[in-house]
Parts: structure tokens; C-alpha cells; sequence
């Protein structure tokens, strides 16, 4: 049996998790659904059966498990601030219960921000001390290096909110903020998706039209990367115009946290061949900040999707040695 700790990363459609070594190796992965409808019964469930799945391959339990969570997350508590997201999670002592349930130290924090520990302890800001990771996906999130250490606050949610950011005020899609236009509106693998759909409903044409009538639902990011691949117009322009949309929130994370690199990841950044490129010239070409002409690198992160999962345990370790967030 190995030394590993668990890592949990809670999306807005899957929860996933693995197991992972100090070194960052990761074993025994695992994707399960979540959602809105889910409920905590069932998302207690689904933890403790992925801890049973996972002790049992490995011959032995974890020394510790860490949880990622959209919205405003209490390490020793759980989800204190997220109405609406996750069916019964805001308040809901998950941390605690599942340490009970399962006899393994549990902590947690937020999404976002267990993204920047993945990135600082096994990816692309290791070697840095001022960096910016975005995550895109349902939503997006976001975790800031800063002088060599991860931000945070006595609100819990210091560094995690550019996807709170206000891109549309006026016109744009409403977000669980109450605000209009926000960047999740905006910038998300989601939000691309319904900038598709919406043309579709209105009966402009698309390689996508006959999928759309037959079944809305299948018309998801990846989707769309297949109209694009096509040439299709629709799906050609709103990519351009979601690209332009990213470049703009990047653009604002540089102004605001003036990193020396933006790493991107998530489930979006597997069609990133189709934006990547415009996206670093939008954002080179607006930003205000010294040396004049010093565009901010756009990386990929080589973590991708399983940063989530990484960064949950990156605070697992930190959990099991006894180390102070």
C-alpha cells in the first residue's frame, strides 16, 4: 500500500476524484454525476462509496481527503455561502460528516482556489510567485498567486471570484450573484454553449439545427467544438465572440493581480487549438501595465482536468501533515 490522500473536486455536472501520492501521482480516478438535484444523502453516498472504492484497490485508507466546492467554503465546515447551486449544500456540515463516516481527516475549500494548489505544488506555478489560474467549465473559477502565496480572506473567497466579475451589466444573462453579465454568464464552457442554443431557437442555420430540435440538451460545448471543427457559421462566430469575451476577463485578472502567467484549465481547454491563439493576442494587444509591449503568458495547464482532483489533495497533504492553510 501506498502513502495517498483522496481528492474530490465538485463540479456543477460531475464530481470527481482519485488518489494521490506526495509526488502528484494519481491513481484509481473516478467521475461521478452532481447537480442541483443531487441532495446531500446522495452526494454523502456517492464520498463515502468513492473512499470504499478507492481504500480498497489501494489495500488501506487514506491519511486525509480534501474537497473542492463551488461559492464560499469553510475548510473545517464545508459550503457556508452558495445558494441555490448544490440542492442542500450551503451549511451543510459535509466536512465533518464525512470524517465521521469514513475515520479520515477531511478538509475543504474552494474550487477555484484548489486549482492555484494543484498549479503551485505540481504544475506550471511552481517556479512562479505572481501566477493566475482559470478554470472553465460549468462556470469558471479562478485561484491567485500572489508574492508566492495563495490568496485568501476572512470571506473565504479572496482571489476566487473573478467569475464574478460584471463583463454585461446591461442585456446580459442573470447570475446566481444577482447580477447581470457576470463572467459565468459569460466566459464558461456553459456559457458558450447557450450562446448556441439561443441562436438555434432562432432558426439560424447550423449543422447543429437537427440536434438541436430533436434534443436542446445535446447541444453542449463539445458540440459546438464539432460545429466549429465544420466550419459552421453559428458556431464559428460565437466561438469568436466567447473568445472575445475570455480575453476581456483576462485581461481584467492581469490589471488586477499582475501575473506572470495565466494557466488555463478545465474541460474547455481540450478545444483550445480553436482559441488559444486569439485569445493571447486579444489579451496582449489590451493590456495597460510596464514594461510597454510585455504581453502575459497563456499557458495550458498540463494538469488539465484533473486539477481539480490534485488540488483537493494538495490540502489533503497539508491536512495530513498538519500544516496551517
Amino acid at each position: 500500500m501506498k502513502d495517498y490522500v483522496i481528492g474530490f473536486d465538485v463540479g456543477g455536472t460531475r464530481l470527481k476524484s482519485g488518489a494521490v501520492t506526495r509526488r502528484g501521482k494519481m491513481m484509481a480516478p473516478g467521475i461521478n454525476p452532481s447537480g442541483f438535484a443531487l441532495g446531500m444523502g446522495n452526494l454523502l453516498k456517492t464520498f463515502r462509496g468513492e473512499v470504499a472504492r478507492i481504500s480498497e484497490k489501494l489495500g488501506g485508507k487514506p491519511q486525509a481527503i480534501g474537497l473542492g466546492f463551488p461559492g464560499a467554503v469553510d475548510p473545517e465546515v464545508g459550503v457556508v455561502y452558495l445558494p441555490g447551486k448544490l440542492k442542500g449544500l450551503e451549511g451543510y456540515p459535509i466536512v465533518k460528516r464525512l470524517a465521521k463516516v469514513t475515520g479520515v481527516p477531511v478538509i475543504a475549500d474552494n474550487d477555484g482556489r484548489i486549482s492555484i494548489y494543484a498549479e503551485r505544488h505540481y504544475g506550471l506555478a511552481r517556479d512562479q510567485d505572481w501566477a493566475v489560474s482559470i478554470t472553465l467549465g460549468t462556470g469558471v473559477g479562478s485561484g491567485v498567486l500572489l508574492d508566492g502565496k495563495i490568496l485568501r480572506d476572512p470571506h473565504l473567497q479572496f482571489g476566487t471570484q473573478m467569475s464574478h466579475i460584471v463583463m454585461q451589466a446591461n442585456g446580459g444573462r442573470l447570475c446566481i450573484t444577482n447580477a447581470r453579465g457576470t463572467a459565468d454568464m459569460m466566459c464558461s464552457a456553459t456559457a458558450l454553449a447557450n450562446q448556441v442554443r439561443d441562436g438555434l431557437s432562432r432558426g439560424i442555420p447550423s449543422v447543429l439545427s437537427d440536434a438541436y430540435f430533436k434534443d436542446a440538451d445535446s447541444i453542449d460545448f463539445k458540440a459546438v467544438i464539432r460545429g466549429v471543427s465544420r466550419k459552421d457559421r453559428l458556431c464559428v462566430d460565437e466561438l469568436q465572440h466567447w473568445t472575445r469575451n475570455l480575453g476581456w476577463l483576462l485581461v481584467s485578472a492581469a490589471h488586477v493581480y499582475a501575473p506572470e502567467r495565466i494557466i488555463l484549465s478545465g474541460g474547455a481547454t481540450n478545444a483550445a487549438e480553436h482559441f488559444l491563439a486569439p485569445l493571447q493576442q486579444h489579451v496582449n494587444e489590451h493590456l495597460f501595465r510596464h514594461p510597454v509591449g510585455e504581453g502575459v503568458p497563456i499557458v495550458l495547464s498540463k494538469l488539465r482536468n484533473h486539477a481539480g482532483v490534485l488540488g483537493a489533495a494538495a490540502l489533503a497533504w497539508e491536512k495530513a501533515d498538519g500544516d496551517k492553510l
